[in-house]
């Protein structure tokens, strides 16, 4: 639970990352998962493989593994494109309905029990999330093909965490980490060359975002979520990861000067009374 979190907290600062950042929209999702690359390798190569890990066998193990990260590279290139064609507000809602998909998926997909305790907290949880973005008033200005570009990205990060999830009973988290992103990547290369006309930062400062990205954001954020999907249910992590646009209004606010008003503080505390409901579920 507390890897969860800190995994939730850690990729909660990538909209921070990524406003600052000197490259494109689809440059800096290439980077994040390219550079996050480097720390991933070095503690695999520290640590000489892992006690109980194995190795994949037969196609199909390759094919398990490399899975999540075409999830994770159309997930990132959906959401960045729909930030330049709806508002952030409608873009942002609409990619935390990843519960909504995983709690459905497992559902219709393994017969994963539901109970009415966990679907209200789950509705809880997203009605703290319209409450953070504004209120339903603020989600009028979106254009509808990036308001369906959003949800096509909620729905491929569900499928991430789903696919993720069954593989940690095989896999260790270092593993499926490196396959993962290093197939996100490779997604990745060519909708970034096809979409931005320069693919490097002008500056030390902007090679920072991007490394602060790449280590914090994913090496760090999503090897923790990795590691508690062993022991935590895939549709209440996804619910837990409800936290990231919390944590983002914060970091906007200490960084960016962005300020949080009543209805902002207000949304916070009802996705964190969901994810409390939920758990109880």
């Amino acid at each position: 639970m507390a890897a969860l979190i800190l995994g939730g907290a850690a990729i909660g600062g990538s909209p921070i990352f990524v406003r600052l950042s000197e490259a494109g929209p689809m440059a800096t999702a290439f980077w994040r998962v390219a550079l996050a690359l480097i720390p991933l390798v070095a503690w695999s190569q520290l640590r000489n493989g892992t006690a109980g890990d194995r190795s994949p066998k037969g196609l199909s193990d390759f094919i398990a593994l490399a899975l999540p990260g075409v999830f994770l590279a159309v997930d990132l290139g959906a959401w960045h494109l729909a930030l330049t064609m709806t508002s952030v507000a409608n873009a942002t809602l609409l990619a935390n309905l990843a519960p909504v998909f995983l709690t459905l998926a497992g559902w219709a997909l393994f017969r994963s029990a539901v109970s009415g305790i966990f679907v209200a907290g789950l509705a809880t949880a997203i009605a703290g999330v319209v409450v953070l973005k504004g209120g339903p008033a603020a989600l009028g200005g979106g254009d509808l093909a990036g308001d369906g570009i959003a949800i096509v990205a909620a729905a491929f990060y569900a499928g991430y965490i789903l696919a993720i999830g069954r593989l940690r009973s095989r896999f260790s988290t270092n593993r499926i980490m490196i396959w993962s992103t290093a197939s996100a990547a490779v997604c990745m290369l060519p909708m970034a060359l096809l979409t931005e006309q320069a693919l490097l930062p002008l500056t030390a400062f902007g090679w920072a975002m991007l490394f602060g990205l790449a280590f914090v954001s994913h090496a760090g954020g999503q090897v923790a979520i990795t590691y508690a999907l062993a022991f935590l249910p895939p549709a209440f992590s996804s619910l837990t990861l409800l936290l990231q646009p919390v944590v983002a209004a914060l970091l906007a606010w200490v960084l960016l000067s962005e300020p949080v008003g009543i209805m902002q503080a207000i949304g916070g505390a009802i996705v964190l009374a969901g994810i409390l409901i939920a758990r109880r579920g």
